[in-house]
């Protein structure tokens, strides 16, 4: 058996962790997935070549590189069996997320909080997509992300044509207090989902980096709308939570196009 690693740059949450398991999902070759999101590293046990594992990774642009491949005689794995459970736990987190953020950035007039509603969403389907389309064939997987990749596309697409509405019409001037208060919780909530996910690896890793956790570009996204909430009621603008806004979508669209890249 071989072990080959991969550096994959923008694997800096869970939900890479799951998009890349999905891809590789019915190479018959692999006999194990070890993923370290701390130090964006995939170490992949397969038997005979991995050109057609690389090629997998390459497609989803996730920047994998491949750093080195060599002989192994490791045999056993660690499993572990609450792994479900455990990605029941943060697609319920994200889901609850997405209602709250996208009814309060309603409510508030904040795209920056209805975009990040929108991320939740994204990790949501992520999660939904591994746990639908256990023990199902590629074929219902593949549809199942097809029509998750377009539903967020779409959604995305409205939230631009507000942004626009917002920018050239009267401006809405969203309430910067709601805007920080549920960014915090968000911001608190990624930091469960994280640290759940990790309950999965070793004993020895359950205390999680500061460094896990500040990569995590979910985070730094809940960041940013709380650093747009404090300019909006500096500058008495909207302007800052509209760009954010935008940033947002545009992140948004690119993971739909990655779930999509599942489809095919």
């Amino acid at each position: 058996m071989k072990k080959t690693i991969f550096k994959i740059s923008k694997m800096d949450c869970p939900s890479e962790e799951n998009l890349i398991r999905m891809k590789l999902d019915g190479i018959l070759s692999i006999v194990n997935l070890d993923f370290d999101i701390a130090n964006r590293k995939l170490t992949v046990f397969h038997n005979g070549e991995i050109n057609q594992i690389e090629k997998s990774i390459l497609e989803l642009e996730l920047g994998g590189k491949k750093i080195s491949t060599e002989e192994t005689h490791q045999s056993e794995f660690k499993e572990n069996a609450n792994q479900k459970k455990l990605l029941w736990a943060v697609l319920s987190i994200n889901f609850v997320f997405f209602l709250i953020e996208i009814t309060t950035g309603i409510i508030s007039k904040s795209m920056g909080l209805v975009a990040d509603s929108l991320d939740m969403l994204a990790d949501s389907f992520v999660y939904g997509i591994s746990l639908f389309a256990v023990g199902g064939t590629i074929t219902k997987k593949k549809r199942i992300a097809k029509l998750a990749g377009y539903f967020q596309i779409s959604l995305a697409i409205i939230g631009f044509i507000e942004v626009l509405k917002r920018f050239f019409g009267d401006e809405k001037l969203p309430n910067f207090s709601t805007m920080i208060i549920v960014s915090v919780f968000a911001l608190i909530a990624n930091g469960i989902c994280l640290y759940i996910l990790q309950q999965s690896k070793n004993k020895e890793e359950v205390h999680m980096k500061a460094s896990m956790i500040f990569t995590s570009n979910d985070v730094i996204i809940n960041l940013s709308v709380i650093i747009a909430g404090l300019m909006v009621n500096w500058l008495s603008s909207s302007k800052p939570d509209l760009i954010i806004g935008t940033i947002v979508f545009i992140l948004v669209i690119q993971g739909a196009f990655r779930i999509l890249k599942l489809s095919k």
